[in-house]
């Protein structure tokens, strides 16, 4: 994934501008979106910890996955190998430029355990075996200072899940704008909703 900080700012201005034309034709969610049944939610691996805001991209992992429960549409998964879709978000706080902690696991799940009448049974993942480049593997990087530069505002990016290295496959949908992961209304989530209601309509118009 290292060739994807390169392309970061041109894909912030990209998806800044796709986000800026609401008031255009929406575009329309190919049919195996559509028919998605799970998600696993990631943060952006390449995303460091903010030392203003630690906990900043966990929370809105944590908002976005609540939101979609809520929904009600997807089942929540933790792994890409389990999930037809994979949602990346970041978090932004207004600056182009921001001293982060890169190499911290920011994926990581709890494990989970198994108990039996016997005593504890196992422990670890859930799951399908992890795919290549899975964001939610802990990549065992070393912790080190960094400046993070061209994430300013919230973005929250559709892949198609299922298949290796999903993060680098060209993306479904984009959603960047101020505040787009905020809580309690996570307006990325709602935008999200709105296309699928309007690609279903069309596909609907669509067929004989």
């Amino acid at each position: 994934m290292g060739y994807r900080k390169s392309l970061v700012v041109v894909v912030l201005m990209v998806g800044c501008l796709a986000a800026a034309g609401k008031n255009k034709k929406k575009a329309v969610l190919p049919y195996d979106i559509l028919e998605a049944t799970s998600v696993v939610v990631v943060v952006d691996p390449d995303a460091g910890v903010a030392l203003e805001a630690p906990n900043a991209n966990r929370t809105a992992r944590e908002d976005v996955e609540k939101a979609i429960m809520d929904w009600g549409r997807f089942v929540l998964v933790q792994d890409v190998s389990s999930a037809d879709l994979v949602i990346e978000i970041r978090k932004g706080n207004g600056k182009m430029a921001q001293p982060t902690i890169s190499g911290i696991p920011i994926n990581n799940r709890p494990v989970m355990v198994d108990s039996t009448d016997t005593g504890i049974a196992g422990a670890g993942r859930r799951g399908n075996a992890p795919q290549a480049g899975d964001p939610t593997n802990d990549r065992g990087h070393r912790p080190t200072p960094q400046i993070e530069v061209g994430q300013s505002e919230d973005a929250f990016v559709v892949y198609r899940g299922k298949r290796d290295d999903a993060l680098d496959s060209p993306a479904v949908w984009r959603f960047v704008e101020k505040d787009a992961l905020r809580s309690p209304g996570v307006p990325a989530v709602v935008e999200f909703r709105k296309l699928i209601v309007e690609s279903e309509k069309q596909r609907a118009a669509a067929t004989p």
